[in-house]
């Protein structure tokens, strides 16, 4: 049951006078060994490296059999958090969120769990959780092995279920579901490796990463050739990379102070509070009274300063044209980018806008409601954004951001991670830290959405010091939820909901 070809390559290393040493060392291309060559090898290396081989080898028998386990269980909560209460998350088309997930609990016959959700605003989760149960019949009794070493082939299957695509395909809450369940089968594979998923990631070689993905549809943009080749260049320097983010961490910028239902002396002491924090980058949310968009930009701006950079978000509020209008009367404000001008399905109308603006230098951003790898595909084509807003829920899971995230490097696009909910925080920090060490190779113009809400439900919430996200050592997908927080919050029968009936948000 032990991969041969991981034994042969530890040997080789030790006859070379090397010891067991980083992960990215110990996992070989994947060509096949006989038998007789793997026991020539272990005959002629010396003791001192057949002691070290059968250290590897108990390590990697005890993986063996943890991959060997099947998917027995799988439990789908609806989660909800009344945050309508103080209008956290308020913007222009959302103005009272009750913010919610779909938490997903994968469960093996080896007694191994993984744990994964997708957000979503309060009322409609209920859909999302009925969704979710769909897709149970195709991933119960599936062996571990079978998704994990071809997990691109699966999340294929998982999406193209021949009746409920219709639903979709890819797309919408049948999509929002594939995310929930694929994030809890990536915070079960990262533990049984042992690793974070930004590490599970950054240790993989690029054949590896390219078979997480299904390129279908993108060969026009994007072939796996090509994304082998952009993995390829960064791969001899990924290490150094990894260190610099380990101890300096990764940019990020902060929405808490401009939610759009707070007022004038709550903005200005949550902009000192961040600067405080070591933030320079801020957003505020825009879109419903340009007046009163001008007055809040202005409290913003003369709090933080002119050093700082300020951000916009609409929400899809707008149509193409009066975006462009509404954007170049702040423009005094020294905008850096407009968030969701418009609909986000709009690819040709948010290209309109791009051109628009590009004299004023705000960029557009968007893609936090961007249904699938296809769209982005068309935004990219068609210069329709300057920054890319993946989301760990909007688009399948981990193996679709992998593909937009490659995609983007090859057109040139910073990505600018969406994130705050519940829970998104704690996921895309992975997909940013990947893509930092394996793809992109930097951090400039590139800064990941902090907000500082409902961390304290998770059992490793993420860590930002001095206004940058640190990466997380624990295994997994960080966003295994408390206990304590399931049972108070679970929706309608957690014990925070039978203590309000009357409460307004969501019901």
């Amino acid at each position: 049951s032990v991969p041969l070809s991981r034994a042969v390559y530890l040997i080789i290393r030790l006859r070379e006078g090397h010891r067991k040493g980083s992960e990215e060392e110990l996992y070989p291309r994947r060509e096949p060994y006989s038998d007789i060559l793997f026991l020539q090898f272990v005959l002629q290396a010396p003791s001192d490296g057949r002691k070290h081989l059968g250290a590897f080898l108990a390590e990697t028998k005890t993986e063996t059999v943890m991959t060997d386990g099947r998917i027995s269980r799988v439990e789908v909560i609806d989660v909800r958090f009344p945050t309508s209460l103080e209008l956290y998350g308020s913007d222009a088309m959302h103005t009272d969120p009750d913010y919610s997930c779909a938490y997903v609990i994968i469960s093996t016959d080896n007694n191994l769990q993984g744990h994964g959700l997708t957000f979503t605003a309060g009322r409609g989760t209920e859909i999302v959780v009925a969704a979710v149960k769909a897709l149970i019949p195709i991933i119960r009794g599936v062996s571990l092995e079978s998704i994990y070493s071809n997990f691109g082939q699966f999340w294929r299957k998982l999406t193209s279920d021949s009746q409920l695509r219709w639903v979709g395909p890819e797309k919408g809450v049948i999509h929002l579901a594939t995310a929930a369940v694929v994030n809890a089968l990536w915070d079960l594979w990262a533990k049984i490796r042992g690793k974070p998923v930004w590490k599970l990631l950054a240790d993989m070689d690029p054949e590896e990463i390219v078979s997480l993905i299904d390129f279908r549809y993108l060969s026009d943009i994007l072939t796996r050739e090509e994304a082998i080749e952009i993995l390829q260049k960064k791969k001899s320097t990924r290490a150094q990379r990894e260190r610099e983010l380990t101890t300096n961490g990764y940019p990020a910028y902060t929405t808490a102070c401009g939610w759009i239902g707070y007022g004038d002396e709550k903005i200005k002491k949550l902009c000192r509070d961040a600067q405080s924090e070591g933030f320079t980058s801020f957003k505020v949310k825009v879109g419903q009274n340009l007046l009163d968009d001008k007055r809040r930009l202005q409290v913003v701006r003369s709090t933080i300063g002119d050093k700082c950079k300020l951000m916009v978000d609409a929400n899809q509020c707008w149509d193409v044209k009066e975006a462009i209008y509404w954007m170049k009367e702040l423009s005094d404000y020294r905008i850096h980018w407009i968030e969701e001008p418009t609909s986000p399905d709009d690819i040709l109308g948010h290209a309109t806008i791009s051109k628009a603006l590009a004299p004023l230098g705000i960029g557009v951003a968007t893609g936090e409601q961007c249904q699938n790898r296809v769209m982005f595909k068309q935004f990219l084509q068609a210069g329709a954004l300057q920054y890319c807003q993946i989301d760990s829920c909007r688009l399948g899971g981990v193996n679709e951001n992998l593909a937009v995230i490659l995609m983007t490097e090859k057109c040139k696009v910073p990505v600018c991670p969406h994130a705050g909910g519940v829970g998104l925080c704690e996921l895309v920090q992975h997909l940013s830290f990947w893509d930092y060490i394996s793809v992109s190779g930097t951090m400039d113009n590139r800064e990941i959405e902090y907000v500082n809400q409902l961390h304290e439900h998770f059992k490793t919430p993420v860590i930002v010091k001095n206004g940058r996200y640190m990466p997380p050592h624990a295994p997994g997908y960080s966003c295994e939820m408390l206990p304590s927080s399931i049972e108070k919050f679970r929706f309608p029968d957690g014990s925070f909901w039978k203590e309000s009936a009357n409460f307004k948000g969501v019901f």
